[in-house]
Protein backbone atom coordinates (compact mmCIF):
# COMPACT_ATOMS: atom_id res chain seq x y z
CA UNK A 1 0.00 0.00 0.00
CA UNK A 2 3.13 2.07 0.93
CA UNK A 3 4.48 1.80 -2.59
CA UNK A 4 1.54 2.26 -4.31
CA UNK A 5 0.88 5.88 -1.99
CA UNK A 6 3.95 7.28 -2.87
CA UNK A 7 3.67 6.51 -6.46
CA UNK A 8 1.40 9.60 -6.68
CA UNK A 9 2.29 13.03 -7.56
CA UNK A 10 0.29 15.36 -4.82
CA UNK A 11 0.15 13.71 -1.37
CA UNK A 12 -3.34 15.39 0.22
CA UNK A 13 -4.98 12.82 2.66
CA UNK A 14 -8.12 12.76 0.54
CA UNK A 15 -5.52 11.02 -2.57
CA UNK A 16 -4.57 8.69 0.32
CA UNK A 17 -8.12 7.84 1.01
CA UNK A 18 -8.69 7.37 -2.45
CA UNK A 19 -5.85 5.20 -3.44
CA UNK A 20 -6.55 3.13 -0.62
CA UNK A 21 -10.47 2.61 -1.83
CA UNK A 22 -9.19 1.72 -5.38
CA UNK A 23 -6.51 -0.96 -3.96
CA UNK A 24 -9.39 -2.74 -2.17
CA UNK A 25 -11.64 -2.11 -5.35
CA UNK A 26 -9.40 -3.99 -7.79
CA UNK A 27 -8.87 -6.95 -4.90
CA UNK A 28 -5.03 -6.86 -4.06
CA UNK A 29 -6.10 -7.75 -0.49
CA UNK A 30 -7.51 -11.03 1.09
CA UNK A 31 -9.43 -11.18 3.71
CA UNK A 32 -7.48 -12.25 6.61
CA UNK A 33 -8.55 -15.00 9.55
CA UNK A 34 -9.36 -14.29 12.79
CA UNK A 35 -8.50 -17.08 15.20
CA UNK A 36 -11.10 -18.31 17.53
CA UNK A 37 -10.62 -17.15 21.15
CA UNK A 38 -9.83 -20.88 22.07
CA UNK A 39 -7.08 -20.96 19.68
CA UNK A 40 -5.28 -17.26 20.56
CA UNK A 41 -5.44 -18.55 24.29
CA UNK A 42 -3.75 -21.94 23.33
CA UNK A 43 -1.35 -19.67 21.14
CA UNK A 44 -0.61 -17.74 24.53
CA UNK A 45 -0.18 -20.75 26.75
CA UNK A 46 2.57 -21.68 23.97
CA UNK A 47 4.57 -18.39 23.43
CA UNK A 48 4.62 -18.00 27.11
CA UNK A 49 6.28 -21.57 27.53
CA UNK A 50 8.51 -20.83 24.90
CA UNK A 51 9.57 -17.14 26.63
CA UNK A 52 10.37 -18.80 30.39
CA UNK A 53 12.43 -21.25 28.52
CA UNK A 54 14.58 -18.84 26.42
CA UNK A 55 15.12 -16.50 29.46
CA UNK A 56 15.89 -19.80 31.51
CA UNK A 57 18.59 -20.97 28.89
CA UNK A 58 19.93 -17.65 28.51
CA UNK A 59 20.19 -17.50 32.34
CA UNK A 60 21.91 -21.00 32.11
CA UNK A 61 24.66 -19.99 29.14
CA UNK A 62 25.72 -16.72 31.01
CA UNK A 63 26.19 -18.65 34.37
CA UNK A 64 28.36 -21.12 32.17
CA UNK A 65 30.42 -18.31 30.26
CA UNK A 66 30.91 -16.25 33.41
CA UNK A 67 31.94 -19.25 35.90
CA UNK A 68 34.74 -20.37 32.48
CA UNK A 69 36.66 -17.10 33.22
CA UNK A 70 37.50 -18.04 36.34
CA UNK A 71 38.35 -21.70 34.98
CA UNK A 72 35.61 -23.26 36.57
CA UNK A 73 33.62 -24.93 33.65
CA UNK A 74 29.88 -26.32 34.02
CA UNK A 75 30.41 -29.42 31.37
CA UNK A 76 26.92 -31.59 30.60
CA UNK A 77 24.61 -31.50 33.01
CA UNK A 78 21.15 -32.23 32.74
CA UNK A 79 18.42 -29.22 34.18
CA UNK A 80 18.10 -31.23 37.35
CA UNK A 81 21.56 -31.06 38.10
CA UNK A 82 22.74 -27.67 36.98
CA UNK A 83 21.89 -25.58 40.26
CA UNK A 84 24.08 -28.03 42.09
CA UNK A 85 26.67 -28.22 39.91
CA UNK A 86 27.26 -24.77 40.05
CA UNK A 87 26.86 -24.85 43.73
CA UNK A 88 29.54 -27.27 43.72
CA UNK A 89 31.84 -25.45 41.48
CA UNK A 90 32.02 -22.15 43.64
CA UNK A 91 31.77 -23.67 46.87
CA UNK A 92 35.65 -22.65 47.68
CA UNK A 93 34.56 -19.09 45.87
CA UNK A 94 32.54 -16.93 48.67
CA UNK A 95 32.47 -13.47 46.88
CA UNK A 96 31.43 -16.16 43.56
CA UNK A 97 29.19 -17.28 46.01
CA UNK A 98 27.00 -13.85 46.07
CA UNK A 99 27.35 -12.48 42.64
CA UNK A 100 25.80 -16.95 41.11
CA UNK A 101 22.77 -17.08 43.58
CA UNK A 102 20.57 -13.99 42.40
CA UNK A 103 20.80 -15.80 38.85
CA UNK A 104 20.57 -19.32 40.60
CA UNK A 105 17.47 -17.91 42.12
CA UNK A 106 16.09 -16.26 38.67
CA UNK A 107 16.45 -19.85 36.96
CA UNK A 108 14.96 -22.03 39.42
CA UNK A 109 11.94 -19.80 39.68
CA UNK A 110 11.92 -19.62 35.70
CA UNK A 111 11.89 -23.38 35.64
CA UNK A 112 9.55 -23.81 38.33
CA UNK A 113 6.80 -21.72 36.03
CA UNK A 114 7.81 -23.57 33.09
CA UNK A 115 7.29 -26.93 34.73
CA UNK A 116 2.94 -25.32 35.50
CA UNK A 117 2.81 -24.28 31.39
CA UNK A 118 4.16 -27.92 30.71
CA UNK A 119 1.35 -29.42 32.78
CA UNK A 120 -1.43 -27.22 31.20
CA UNK A 121 -0.10 -27.60 28.27
CA UNK A 122 -0.17 -32.17 28.78
CA UNK A 123 -3.56 -31.24 30.20
CA UNK A 124 -5.15 -29.55 27.06
CA UNK A 125 -3.81 -32.04 24.86
CA UNK A 126 -5.15 -34.60 27.31
CA UNK A 127 -8.48 -33.12 26.63
CA UNK A 128 -8.49 -32.35 22.70
CA UNK A 129 -9.57 -35.24 20.43
CA UNK A 130 -8.16 -33.75 17.97
CA UNK A 131 -4.76 -33.20 19.47
CA UNK A 132 -4.67 -36.97 20.62
CA UNK A 133 -5.13 -38.33 16.77
CA UNK A 134 -2.30 -35.98 15.46
CA UNK A 135 -0.16 -37.07 18.07
CA UNK A 136 -0.52 -40.98 16.33
CA UNK A 137 2.04 -39.20 13.64
CA UNK A 138 5.57 -40.32 14.64
CA UNK A 139 7.55 -37.04 15.80
CA UNK A 140 4.70 -35.04 16.90
CA UNK A 141 4.48 -35.04 20.48
CA UNK A 142 1.96 -32.63 22.78
CA UNK A 143 3.95 -29.13 21.76
CA UNK A 144 3.31 -29.62 17.82
CA UNK A 145 0.46 -31.10 18.01
CA UNK A 146 -1.18 -28.26 20.65
CA UNK A 147 1.03 -25.61 18.29
CA UNK A 148 -0.81 -26.95 14.94
CA UNK A 149 -4.00 -26.99 16.12
CA UNK A 150 -3.45 -23.11 17.55
CA UNK A 151 -2.47 -22.08 14.03
CA UNK A 152 -4.64 -24.07 11.80
CA UNK A 153 -7.65 -23.21 14.20
CA UNK A 154 -10.03 -24.11 11.67
CA UNK A 155 -9.56 -26.62 8.89
CA UNK A 156 -11.93 -26.28 6.44
CA UNK A 157 -10.41 -22.63 5.71
CA UNK A 158 -7.70 -24.67 3.72
CA UNK A 159 -9.31 -25.87 0.63
CA UNK A 160 -6.76 -28.61 -0.49
CA UNK A 161 -4.70 -29.93 2.16
CA UNK A 162 -1.50 -29.37 0.13
CA UNK A 163 -2.25 -25.31 0.73
CA UNK A 164 -0.62 -26.00 4.42
CA UNK A 165 3.10 -26.38 3.69
CA UNK A 166 2.48 -22.84 1.63
CA UNK A 167 1.10 -20.94 4.41
CA UNK A 168 3.54 -22.30 6.66
CA UNK A 169 6.64 -21.20 4.11
CA UNK A 170 7.61 -24.37 3.58
CA UNK A 171 7.16 -24.70 -0.41
CA UNK A 172 10.24 -23.35 -2.47
CA UNK A 173 10.16 -19.68 -3.84
CA UNK A 174 10.60 -19.11 -7.27
CA UNK A 175 12.32 -16.86 -9.72
CA UNK A 176 11.17 -16.57 -13.47
CA UNK A 177 11.16 -14.50 -15.92
CA UNK A 178 11.27 -15.58 -19.83
CA UNK A 179 14.31 -18.05 -19.85
CA UNK A 180 14.96 -17.90 -16.05
CA UNK A 181 13.09 -20.20 -14.22
CA UNK A 182 14.76 -21.13 -10.79
CA UNK A 183 13.85 -22.59 -7.70
CA UNK A 184 14.93 -20.70 -4.37
CA UNK A 185 15.10 -22.03 -0.68
CA UNK A 186 11.92 -22.09 1.08
CA UNK A 187 9.37 -18.63 1.89
CA UNK A 188 10.01 -18.78 5.22
CA UNK A 189 6.62 -16.98 5.05
CA UNK A 190 3.60 -18.00 7.56
CA UNK A 191 4.17 -18.66 11.15
CA UNK A 192 7.48 -19.38 12.83
CA UNK A 193 6.96 -21.51 15.28
CA UNK A 194 4.82 -23.55 13.73
CA UNK A 195 7.44 -23.88 10.72
CA UNK A 196 9.71 -24.57 13.42
CA UNK A 197 8.12 -27.06 15.42
CA UNK A 198 7.53 -28.71 12.11
CA UNK A 199 11.15 -29.01 11.37
CA UNK A 200 12.07 -30.36 14.92
CA UNK A 201 8.85 -33.40 15.00
CA UNK A 202 10.65 -34.36 11.30
CA UNK A 203 14.12 -34.56 12.85
CA UNK A 204 12.70 -36.61 15.48
CA UNK A 205 11.11 -38.39 12.84
CA UNK A 206 14.14 -39.32 11.12
CA UNK A 207 16.35 -39.33 14.13
CA UNK A 208 14.80 -40.93 17.06
CA UNK A 209 11.60 -42.91 16.09
CA UNK A 210 12.66 -46.81 16.09
CA UNK A 211 9.17 -47.54 14.57
CA UNK A 212 9.91 -47.92 10.41
CA UNK A 213 7.16 -46.40 8.42
CA UNK A 214 6.68 -45.65 4.61
CA UNK A 215 6.60 -41.69 5.76
CA UNK A 216 10.15 -42.09 7.10
CA UNK A 217 11.38 -44.46 4.38
CA UNK A 218 9.64 -41.74 1.57
CA UNK A 219 12.17 -38.97 3.88
CA UNK A 220 15.26 -41.69 3.89
CA UNK A 221 15.06 -41.88 -0.06
CA UNK A 222 15.18 -38.05 -0.39
CA UNK A 223 17.86 -37.98 1.91
CA UNK A 224 20.04 -40.12 -0.24
CA UNK A 225 19.27 -38.15 -2.95
CA UNK A 226 18.96 -34.58 -1.88
CA UNK A 227 20.57 -34.80 1.29
CA UNK A 228 19.60 -35.15 4.96
CA UNK A 229 18.80 -30.70 4.99
CA UNK A 230 16.32 -31.10 1.84
CA UNK A 231 14.45 -34.38 3.27
CA UNK A 232 13.86 -33.04 7.08
CA UNK A 233 12.16 -29.64 5.20
CA UNK A 234 10.56 -31.88 2.69
CA UNK A 235 9.15 -34.42 5.71
CA UNK A 236 8.19 -30.97 7.33
CA UNK A 237 6.11 -29.67 4.91
CA UNK A 238 4.61 -33.44 3.80
CA UNK A 239 3.68 -33.47 8.04
CA UNK A 240 1.82 -30.60 7.62
CA UNK A 241 -0.44 -31.51 4.77
CA UNK A 242 -0.96 -35.04 6.73
CA UNK A 243 -2.14 -33.99 10.02
CA UNK A 244 -4.67 -31.40 8.24
CA UNK A 245 -5.86 -34.84 6.15
CA UNK A 246 -6.01 -36.17 9.80
CA UNK A 247 -8.23 -33.52 10.88
CA UNK A 248 -10.37 -33.14 8.44
CA UNK A 249 -10.79 -37.07 7.94
CA UNK A 250 -11.33 -38.09 11.82
CA UNK A 251 -8.83 -40.40 11.16
CA UNK A 252 -5.49 -41.68 12.78
CA UNK A 253 -2.07 -42.30 11.34
CA UNK A 254 -1.55 -45.09 9.39
CA UNK A 255 1.46 -46.50 9.46
CA UNK A 256 2.04 -48.64 6.02
CA UNK A 257 1.77 -47.51 2.11
CA UNK A 258 -1.50 -50.07 2.02
CA UNK A 259 -3.47 -48.84 5.14
CA UNK A 260 -2.94 -45.05 3.84
CA UNK A 261 -4.27 -45.88 0.11
CA UNK A 262 -7.04 -47.71 2.00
Amino acid sequence: MRAVLKAQINKTDRNDARGIAQMMRVGLYRPVHVKTLRSQKLRMLLTHRKLLQAKAIAVENDLRATLRNFGLKVGVVGTVKFEARIKELIENFPDLVALVEPLLVVRRVLREQISILQRRVLAAVRNDEVCRRLMTVPGVGPIVALTYRATVDVPARFRKSKSVGAVFGLTPSRDQSGERDRPGAISRCGDEMMRTTLYEAAQAMLFCSAKWSWLKAWAMKIARHRGIKRAIVALARRLAVIMHRIWIDGTEFRWTREAAAA
